[in-house]
């Protein structure tokens, strides 16, 4: 029976295999259908994505062809209003030229003009020429026959006489050049020679520049110089000054514009020659114990002066700057003396008047102080005495009339005038500048005797501590017209 069953077992296998390969055929068949169905997706998706890439090119390369369009427009735009500007710029240039060669043809027929003006002026000069020596031609032979002179004689009276003449012409020109130059440049030189006369004077220049400083003996000058000459370098760096060390016995020249810095190097100088430690430590630690005292003295003077001044309280930079006053001169006379006696000179006369007196004191106190700084600021001392006075909170009024008392600006009140008044009487009157008698009265005789000594002058008086000359001529020798002549002379003597 076993022959049967295995018979069964491979009737069995052979239909499973059977089966089995139907099967196979059938998921074959069916992963085709599915694989193929598939692939026709994919190429469909493929050709769907490629008409859209297509088409985003295209608009791509249309947005593209369109901005490039855009942007060559608003170039040729640009271009073209470049252009335009271009023209119309040509075209200026071309009515500028039009316009500039009409003024050169203007100024051709001016020139043209004139040259015949001064073709006729030469000729009317010849002509007077002409006539000047037919008339001393006549005169001499008149001369000769009515008074009996020599020719020579005749020919001295009629060049004295032609060249009276020609002063008298020459006089009558100066006086109107002078007129005109004076109208149109009286002003500015005014300020020029203000604050030249003012920050520049010439006669006193070395007596507010140098202080001298006594020594006990020569040998002192080689300590103060040291090995080498590291001690004055060292004193002139710490004070910035200049020690001038010369052949002058027992003598040592301390010379600087800044007068606070010559104060100081003068207090350190008497000490090191006092102490006698001289070297360059030593005169830093004395330079700036003087510097300290210096500051002290300074900030005491300005408190003293506005206490005697009476004017309230006041900023204390402005203090500081009125005690720096102390130290300045101005023609020789102390700058600080000289604020305190126009604050109280401009205090009398507003009392006077009725006005305020402390404004007026203020202002007569305060109008000098740009003296203080002027050496290291661009401008007059009045114009920076005024920035100062502004910058530290003072009223417009005080301001203008620290401003305008050298008339570096138009006086916007009575205040102003009164402090450029106090002023000039403070610095004006004999004596105010603290020179010696005999050269004062000196210098007022020179001053006449030079005025005397031009012909036609009566009487000659020296006004204003020498500051102006008053001269009196007579009549019958002198015009009008010579007169301006004879004060050009004067005053190129002087």
């Amino acid at each position: 029976m076993w022959w049967a069953y295995l018979l069964a077992a491979l009737v069995a296998a052979a239909i499973a295999w059977a089966v089995a390969s139907v099967v196979y055929k059938r998921d074959r068949d069916r992963a085709q259908d599915e694989a193929r169905r598939e692939a026709e997706r994919l190429l469909a998706e493929a050709r769907r994505e490629g008409e859209e890439l297509k088409r985003k090119a295209e608009l791509d390369a249309k947005e593209h062809r369109l901005r490039l369009q855009a942007e060559f427009e608003e170039k040729t735009r640009v271009t073209r209003e470049e252009l335009q500007r271009f023209e119309e710029r040509l075209l200026k240039r071309e009515e500028n030229l039009e316009k500039k060669n009409e003024l050169l043809a203007q100024r051709e027929n001016e020139l043209s003009r004139k040259e015949k003006e001064i073709a006729k002026r030469d000729q009317s000069s010849a002509d007077r020429a002409k006539e000047i020596d037919r008339l001393v031609a006549e005169q001499k032979k008149k001369l000769e026959q009515v008074a009996g002179l020599s020719a020579d004689e005749a020919k001295k009276q009629v060049i004295e006489k032609i060249a009276d003449e020609a002063r008298r012409l020459a006089a009558k020109e100066v006086k109107a050049a002078e007129d005109q130059a004076k109208e149109e440049s009286e002003k500015a030189a005014r300020r020029i020679i203000g604050i030249a006369i003012q920050r520049y004077a010439g006669e006193h220049v070395a007596e507010r520049a140098v202080t001298t400083v006594t020594l006990p003996n020569d040998e002192m000058k080689g300590r103060i110089i040291g090995r080498e000459g590291r001690n004055i370098r060292a004193i002139e760096a710490a004070t910035g000054t200049e020690l001038v060390v010369d052949d002058t016995p027992e003598t040592v020249v301390i010379s600087g514009f800044d007068p606070l810095r010559r104060e100081v190097a003068r207090l350190a100088l008497e000490r090191l020659i006092a102490d006698g430690r001289i070297h360059p430590t030593r005169i830093e630690e004395v330079v700036a114990k003087a510097q300290e005292e210096v500051d002290k003295a300074v900030k005491d003077a300005g408190e003293r002066a506005v206490l005697e001044a009476g004017i309230g309280r006041i900023h204390p930079e402005l203090v500081k700057t009125i005690g720096a006053l102390k130290y300045r001169y101005s023609y020789a006379q102390n700058v600080l003396q000289h604020s305190l006696e126009a604050s109280f000179i401009a205090g009398l006369m507003a009392a006077e008047l009725g006005l305020p007196v402390k404004p007026a004191r203020r202002a007569g106190l305060l109008h000098d102080i740009g003296k203080a700084v002027s050496h290291e600021v661009e401008g007059s001392h009045a114009v920076v005495g005024a920035q100062m006075a502004r910058k530290c909170g003072e009223e417009p009024m005080i301001v203008n009339a620290i401003a305008s008392h050298h008339e570096d600006e138009p006086p916007e009140s009575l205040l102003a005038h009164l402090v450029a008044a106090a002023d000039a009487v403070s610095g004006a009157r004999p004596g105010a500048r603290r020179e010696s008698l005999e050269r004062y009265v000196k210098r007022l005789e020179d001053l006449e005797r030079i005025c005397q000594s031009f012909q036609g002058v009566d009487k000659s008086y020296a006004l204003q501590a020498g500051r102006e000359v008053r001269v009196m001529v007579k009549a019958d020798q002198v015009d009008d017209a010579m007169s301006a002549l004879l004060s050009q002379e004067i005053a190129k003597k002087i």
